[in-house]
């Protein structure tokens, strides 16, 4: 399942996948993966996205 969200979110802060990606020290495939819905981020990492878009593990990676 695609997470739209996270791309939603990435885009108000106006940043690439790219930039994402060295905020928080992965790979800018990583970000491209998640947002594809074709990897399944750590608790980890998902804490650190949110921390870098200010906004928190439900506005993300929760499912409705």
């Amino acid at each position: 399942m695609k997470n739209i969200k996270l791309k939603v979110a990435r885009v108000e802060k106006d940043l690439s996948q790219e930039e994402l990606a060295k905020l928080i020290g992965v790979a800018r495939q990583t970000i491209g993966l998640i947002e594809l819905g074709k990897y399944n981020p750590t608790l980890s990492l998902c804490i650190s996205i949110c921390k870098a878009l200010s906004k928190t593990l439900d506005d993300i990676f929760w499912e409705e």
